[in-house]
């Protein structure tokens, strides 16, 4: 009689092979997650190869793979459970910090590589394992309906040649009619899985939490010759040491952190649940020399480009698309994030743990683009929140990201640059000095000058180069500019920034001296400053003469600018200041363009 089923097994298992693991990297580590969420602190990756014949050649390739854990173990019930798909013990997982819980990861990762998972299990010894399996050309054929009964068989003695971590309790996952891993050779796994599984686990492996193994023999020799290596910790923030990363710093950190880590309280189904977010960039040391992306160190940061999604400790994703392809300095900053498991369905956290769709999602995505007319990111929020819209906490953090890695990425740039030199034979920042000293001998007194008889040229030259630090210069530019500001008594200093605000420049009084940080994201910037000091020395007449009229224009568009936000003012007060505000500035104005005559 026909088989009326809802859901077929047959198919719904071959559909299951679909289930979109990227690699088999990632199905590797999802048994993982169940062995380090059995209280596993070794856990070994073993890749059994023969020789085949491929292509008219012969070469050793992987015939079978096997992850060992000395994890608690599982009697009957629970194995059996653990290769149903879509069952498991941790599907409302109750341990906030757990990284199981969907149930889906042994039976879904195992079918998306091999054809047969076999799995022994042992609570006691492993002299008395468990064992069951699971095989797709069992299922299709009818012969398999369900998951066998769990029954006490030995291990094969192959494998207790080549593990080292059979201990009283522990869990053995075998794949075998490997037919979907897209890498044909143990190395190529081994290297391709050590880069992914120590990034996924590097806080577990840093911290000493786990020990992972990996090795790879030949499973015909008489005399197993192992080859074996231990996953070091990949941190895409390169704030840890002893990590991955090329010489000279495998050993100590590449980057240094971006400020203190930014801590939300989100209040998500009447629970309030904290999210961290954090934020890294190179040092110097790092980027010096032509060409740092070339290096080593380099080439490892390039393959840990984006942001860091991390659930429990375990990174789910290291998402591209906050960062640029087109811009190599994307490889030289670090951005995490940080949550519990309990936030998994507001960051839409798939069954596979490999991406936090609904957050990922806001990546390319401009919070201001969102805003209503007139509507502000408070007002924004009230509005979201009154509605119960989930998606403000997301939007808020994908906001401070972006926002942060606009920053970092300013300092980026300064690193590298060097402040241009001037072509006029005295520069701005010395006429503007000589008008300020002028006004000083009138009886104008400006907060830089109480500072500037205050404090000692030493301790003014060491407050100036903090703010410029702080304004994105390196720290041998900001002392060399600090020195120079001091050492020829100039009141002015001009730097380059990318500012998260609206603002065109920044103005900042420190150690007797005016800084004025240029916003590099201001389009004020594009077409006042940038466009005047590109090269002019091999443009032809037409092309600077083009220049000049978008630096007019940019002028003019200026001015019309504070013209229209006068004309917004109400009548009175507000009104009165702004026009007062444009007649002393113009009047100062006046002062400091007489003086360069």
């Amino acid at each position: 009689m026909a088989s009326h089923d809802i859901v077929p097994t047959h198919l719904v298992v071959k559909a299951m092979r679909d289930n979109g693991y990227k690699n088999a990297a990632y199905a590797i580590a999802e048994l993982m997650d169940n062995s380090i969420q059995a209280g596993a602190t070794q856990v070994e990756l073993l890749c059994a190869e023969e020789m085949q014949i491929r292509s008219q050649r012969s070469r050793m390739g992987i015939v079978q793979i096997a992850v060992l854990d000395n994890g608690c173990g599982m009697d009957e019930a629970v194995l059996r459970m653990a290769l149903q798909f879509g069952n498991g013990t941790h599907l409302d997982d109750p341990n906030p910090n757990g990284i199981g819980r969907f149930g889906m990861g042994l039976p879904n990762s195992s079918v998306s590589q091999c054809r047969r998972v076999d799995v022994w299990s042992w609570q006691n010894g492993y002299d008395k394992a468990l064992h069951t399996h699971i095989d797709l050309d069992e299922i299709e054929s009818g012969q398999l309906v369900e998951v066998p009964e769990p029954q006490p068989t030995p291990i094969p003695d192959v494998w207790f040649d080549v593990g080292k971590s059979f201990g009283s309790t522990g869990t053995l996952v075998l794949w075998s009619k490997i037919d979907r891993c897209m890498w044909r050779t143990a190395q190529t796994i081994i290297d391709n899985s050590e880069f992914l599984i120590g990034r996924m686990y590097r806080y577990f492996l840093d911290r000493g939490d786990v020990s992972i193994r990996f090795a790879s023999f030949d499973m015909n020799a008489r005399i197993r010759a192992v080859q074996e290596q231990y996953a070091r910790p990949n941190d895409p923030l390169y704030l840890m040491a002893k990590t991955s990363c090329s010489t000279p710093f495998d050993e100590t950190p590449m980057f240094q952190q971006w400020g203190e880590d930014t801590v939300f309280v989100v209040r998500f189904r009447g629970k309030e649940h904290k999210v961290w977010i954090r934020f890294a960039y190179a040092k110097e040391e790092a980027r010096e020399g032509f060409n740092p992306g070339s290096l080593p160190h380099g080439k490892h940061a390039a393959r840990n480009v984006g942001v860091s999604i991390v659930r429990a400790r375990r990174e789910l994703d290291l998402d591209p698309a906050w960062s640029n392809p087109s811009e190599p300095r994307d490889r030289w900053w670090g951005a995490e994030i940080f949550f519990p498991p309990a936030l998994d369905d507001l960051f839409g956290v798939t069954n596979n743990k490999q991406s936090a769709r609904n957050f990922s999602e806001l990546a390319k995505v401009d919070i201001e683009s969102l805003l209503e007319e007139g509507q502000t990111l408070g007002t924004a929020r009230e509005a979201l929140e009154a509605d119960e819209d989930p998606r403000w906490p997301l939007l808020e953090f994908a906001h401070h990201i972006r926002k942060n890695i606009s920053v970092i990425s300013g300092l980026l740039r300064a690193q590298t640059e060097r402040p241009r030199p001037k072509r006029h034979e005295q520069p701005p920042e010395a006429i503007a000095t000589q008008v300020t000293r002028r006004r000083i001998d009138e009886g104008h007194q400006g907060e830089s000058d109480k500072q500037e008889k205050q404090q000692p040229p030493e301790e003014r030259a060491v407050n100036i180069a903090e703010v410029l630090i702080d304004q994105g210069v390196t720290k041998k530019q900001a002392e060399e500019l600090a020195a120079t500001t001091v050492g020829r008594g100039l009141k002015y200093t001009f730097v380059e920034a990318s500012l998260s605000g609206s603002a065109f420049f920044d103005v900042k009084s420190r150690g007797g001296a005016v800084m004025i940080s240029l916003n590099t994201n201001h389009p004020a910037y594009r077409h006042l400053v940038e466009i005047l000091e590109e090269d002019v020395e091999n443009e032809d007449i037409e092309t600077l003469k083009t220049r000049l009229v978008r630096a007019r224009d940019g002028l003019k568009l200026l001015i019309m600018a504070w013209a229209r936000y006068e004309d917004e003012q109400p009548d009175g007060k507000r009104r009165n200041d702004a026009g007062d505000a444009r007649f002393d500035w113009g009047r100062l104005a006046r002062e400091f363009l007489d003086g360069e005559s």
